[in-house]
């Protein structure tokens, strides 16, 4: 760590002004906040000694409209710059790098591009290629990136019965036409637009599919001049890296140079306030099915400047509308309005909203919504709201900040973290990030009336607020974009539709036409020589002493411990299968024998970081038939409460009571609605697994109990609930009593070998029967035990399905079983990147306007392709066959072929936290594999050749031939699809 004397020498040689310095010991180090004299740019450096390093450069961009337009530059300032004159650097960098973050993300008020990276070099070769795409994109002089990002218009000839049609197609047009499906996006745009019309929230920063094309080229360009300036960016740097070398590198190559001056002197857009004001009568007409049915309410909370106050909130929404036992939602639960209700901050932005929403909303009980929470608001305003639910709410505050795990590397959301205060004011550059001093606050406020103000303030006595009823109404004829296109196309004269030919033919063009040499040898390189040596995970030791089998991982943890229980419960029946995940639902959210459902709900919150039951599934690579199904107990607590992580989970595992009917009720309608969402938003996840499931045993167990399967069987089970309550309830206790039987136990925990030892201490047998399983560690370690399941699982079916769901758009997935052509090697991650951020980037996303596309072949034995957000299915699928053909004549220069070693291999050892390594490694023990497998991957990875590659080209060939397919989407979409006869199922 430097002194802030030496931090100040430093950035005055480069150019930067003073500089404030502070220690944030919520970070582990400090911050350093400057400005670069010359061009303004402002500096925050999150010094740690973390050596996931990062960068960011964030450009306040407010939308004046709904065309996009910085969403679209957001994509378009990656496609190629003056110094990296290639089509797509972004992908480069994807496909070549050590990088263990690497996107761009539009915000409603700023843009962001954000990287990390462990090796120096690296980060500075990413920092340079973003610097100049921001700065110098080719967009000036390419107006293809702007038909390719953003729209252009494509002309389908008739053809047999299909009449001549005109179509728009671009990569931001179909996401959002995918996005704005959502009926969760819409509500938040639309809450956010009446609650601040007149500043930038008023319109959608990602794009309205209705006036996207309204966006001109010149419109495009003039934006990105008068918005990616320096002068109007926030560089943020993060972690243990070499402060001179980036700085100075910095300021030569950009800050200081010539041609990096502003384009033009015109004014970025302002973001604006809005005045306080009330809108309850905002109701937003929807093309989706009536079960997407949604109300929100937001609450305008102050400005980005009162952090405590938003910190507050926070801690108030949890504990009134946290969980199901919450008051508030238990309020609107009980009062039968809809089917679930959540409630959310708002806080990156100039005015933070309290959002409270109602899903599966029934007609016509908006204000009814809004005044049931205004209404319980004012009692416990007036009443006093329990401290309990106060503390366990600042508890799991405390508990997620100490823990830090926030999914990618943490230099990026500490970043986001930044802009929440920093893009709106100078000084603010660390507000965000400092929050010991406001939870002491907060926990001090407890002995007052501290959270009674701030909720009565918030909620009923609130002057700014807007009520937002999405009503779904299913057309069922010409939509207006369809209308519009048929208008335009009734007025084109054959010289305007050769003009719209000629153009896209152009532009393919554009897009087919390789990158020269030169271009590509402009790009910064990496070598296999660069890697680091290997970094093997900690490996499990058996805790010898434990009542039970052991798996022990001593890893530092900040004082956090990890449990998690693996009971086998390969002895059930297939048609206990959905009540086992029914199960994990409904335990931690009913009463207990010691415990009402709410003071359970209190209490756990209090003590624990999380807990949760989960079934899962273990299956050996190479033979996914032999199975083991394990119900799963996670559940983590800070150190000095490991007392609560020996007891809580048992008492709810033991005597969960399941006589609520109501209650339960609640929770299966939740599920419900969740799924629904999840298959509109994460069709791609959804149509992997089913088409799996048409291959392998396994996964027709995961069907059964988290796919299609379980989601038809919970339909069934609600709309027939009441006949059905007595038996239901009977046999989730049967099941309780077998799942939990634990015949073989086997436990892993994470953390120090004193709190292992504490913790049994205190756990005993968990009143499981004493050395319940093996654990003997090494090659094959869990098979030795373990027999074959006895679930009676149904043969797979092969087929080829396609479900309905709300939406413009669709989800395709194609694959097949290829165990039988060889064993999987790692440099199939190799073929696999090749295939994702070339082949199929170029022809699914780039040519075909999907959002996004992948491929990989899995230890287990499965190939697949999966496409997201995609305008079309049957020339995705042609795309997917045809990619054995590319494979088969793909020869990489060396460079290019080191850039695809090295960003696999640095995939493979991306950093992660200690909890993810230890679940990975259990993974590893109940699946068999040998305490070096990832070693062996590892040199696998690196061993890789074109030739490796190309010899997996006929595994592509006879997924082409053999694959089955499954699509989820868009009702026309599919029924339009020639290419594959679809078993249609409507699932809503």
């Amino acid at each position: 760590m430097l002194t802030s004397d030496q931090i100040g020498a430093i950035a005055a040689a480069h150019g930067f002004g003073p500089v404030q310095s502070e220690p944030l010991n919520e970070i582990d180090g400090a911050a350093h906040v400057m400005r670069h004299e010359k061009s303004g740019a402002r500096l925050l450096f999150l010094e740690n000694e973390d050596e996931n390093k990062a960068f960011s450069i964030t450009f306040k961009t407010p939308p004046a409209d709904n065309t996009g337009v910085f969403h679209i530059l957001e994509h378009s300032v990656l496609c190629g710059s003056d110094k990296f004159p290639v089509k797509e650097p972004f992908v480069n960098l994807l496909k070549t790098s050590m990088q263990t973050f690497l996107n761009a993300l539009t915000f409603p008020d700023k843009t962001m591009y954000p990287v990390a990276s462990t090796n120096d070099q690296d980060l500075l070769n990413l920092m340079d290629v973003y610097m100049d795409a921001v700065l110098h994109p080719m967009i000036y002089g390419k107006r293809a990136i702007f038909e390719q990002e953003g729209w252009h218009f494509e002309l389908d000839e008739a053809e047999g019965d299909a009449p001549e049609a005109l179509r728009y197609n671009g990569v931001v047009f179909n996401e959002m036409k995918g996005a704005l499906a959502d009926p969760d996006s819409v509500l938040y745009h639309a809450v956010n637009a009446a609650l601040f019309p007149g500043t930038c929230y008023e319109f959608e920063s990602g794009g309205h599919p209705r006036a996207i094309p309204q966006l001109t080229y010149e419109g495009y360009l003039d934006t990105h001049a008068r918005h990616y300036r320096l002068d109007n960016s926030y560089i943020v740097l993060y972690g243990d890296l070499d402060l001179d070398r980036v700085l100075g590198f910095l300021d030569e190559r950009y800050l200081s140079a010539a041609d990096c001056a502003p384009r033009t002197d015109d004014a970025p857009n302002e973001i604006g306030i809005a005045a306080p004001h009330v809108t309850l009568d905002v109701e937003i007409p929807m093309d989706t099915a009536p079960e997407n049915a949604t109300v929100g309410v937001g609450y305008v909370i102050g400005e980005a400047r009162d952090f405590e106050r938003v910190l507050a909130a926070d801690v108030l929404m949890d504990a009134l509308m946290g969980g199901n036992e919450s008051p508030i939602k238990r309020a609107v639960l009980d009062a039968g309005l809809g089917g679930d209700a959540t409630a959310y901050l708002l806080d990156s932005q100039a005015q933070p909203v309290a959002m409270f929403q109602l899903k599966g909303a029934k007609p016509g009980v908006a204000r009814a919504f809004m005044e049931l929470i205004e209404s319980e608001a004012r009692r416990l305003a007036e009443e006093g709201i329990p401290r309990d639910l106060l503390e366990a709410s600042l508890s799991q505050m405390a508990f997620d900040l100490r823990e830090r795990d926030r999914g990618m590397a943490d230099g990026v959301p500490l970043a986001m973290n930044a802009l929440a205060g920093w893009l709106y004011g100078d000084d603010m550059a660390t507000t965000y990030l400092r929050y010991e001093d406001a939870l002491a606050h907060m926990r001090a406020g407890l002995d007052g009336r501290y959270f009674e103000d701030i909720l009565a303030s918030l909620l009923p006595e609130n002057g700014h607020k807007a009520l937002v009823d999405v009503v779904p109404q299913e057309t069922g004829g010409e939509t207006e974009e369809a209308a519009e296109l048929a208008a335009k196309l009734a007025s084109m004269s054959n010289e305007d539709k050769e003009r719209v030919r000629e153009d896209v033919a152009e532009l393919r063009r554009l897009q087919e036409e390789p990158d020269s040499p030169e271009a590509l040898a402009t790009l910064p390189q990496l070598h296999v020589s660069d890697i680091g040596a290997a970094r093997p995970d900690t490996q499990a030791q058996r805790f010898e002493g434990a009542p039970l089998a052991c798996l022990h991982y001593d890893m530092p943890t900040r004082h956090i411990d990890y449990l998690r229980l693996y009971i086998d419960i390969d002895h059930l029946a297939w048609d206990d299968l959905p009540y086992v995940t029914i199960l994990s639902m409904l335990l931690c959210r009913l009463d207990t024998a010691q415990h009402t459902a709410a003071d359970l709900d209190t209490y756990a919150r209090s003590h624990l970081g999380n807990l949760r039951f989960a079934a899962n599934v273990y299956a050996p690579d190479g033979a996914p038939d032999d199975l083991s199904l394990k119900m799963v107990v996670s559940a983590s607590a800070l150190s000095e409460e490991l007392e609560y992580l020996a007891n809580i989970p048992r008492e709810i595992w033991e005597t969960t009571r399941f006589d609520d009917a109501g209650k339960i009720r609640d929770v299966l309608v939740q599920r419900r609605i969740a799924m629904e969402q999840a298959f509109m938003n994460e069709g791609h996840t959804r149509a992997i697994s089913r088409m799996t499931s048409y291959f392998f045993k396994s996964c027709v167990l995961r069907e059964q109990m988290s796919g299609v399967d379980f989601y038809l069987f919970l339909k069934d089970l609600i709309e027939h609930f009441d006949e059905r309550f007595d038996d239901f309830k009977a046999r989730l206790e049967d099941v309780r009593a077998r799942v939990f039987s634990g015949e073989r136990v086997t436990a892993s925990f994470v953390g120090s070998h004193e709190d292992c030892s504490r913790f049994w201490k205190l756990a005993g047998t968990l009143g499981f029967a004493a050395e319940g399983s093996a654990c003997v560690l090494g090659a094959d370690s869990a098979t030795e035990d373990v027999e074959r399941s006895r679930i009676a699982i149904p043969e797979p079916q092969a087929k080829d399905e396609a479900f309905v769901v709300p939406g413009d758009v669709v989800y395709v997935a194609k694959g097949a079983d290829v165990s039988d052509l060889g064993a999987f090697d790692g440099a199939w991650s190799v073929a696999s990147n090749a295939l994702s951020f070339d082949y199929l980037w170029n022809e699914v996303r780039v040519k075909g306007g999907a959002y996004g596309v992948g491929f990989r072949r899995v230890a287990a034995g499965l190939a697949r392709y999966y496409s997201f957000r995609d305008p079309a299915v049957d020339p995705t699928i042609k795309r997917f066959d045809a990619a054995g053909k590319w494979l088969a004549a793909f020869e990489p220069d060396i460079d290019e072929m080191e850039g695809y070693i090295v960003s696999t291999v640095a995939t493979h050892d991306a950093p992660v936290k200690p909890k993810t390594a230890a679940l990975r490694q259990d993974g590893a023990y109940f699946t068999g594999k040998p305490t070096d497998w990832r070693e062996k991957t590892r040199e696998q990875i690196l061993a890789a050749t074109p030739e490796t590659l190309r010899g997996f080209a006929p595994t592509l060939d006879a997924v082409a031939k053999n694959g089955h397919v499954c699509v989820f989407g868009s009702k026309e979409l599919i029924v339009a699809a020639k290419s594959v006869d679809l078993e249609v199922t409507e699932l809503f």
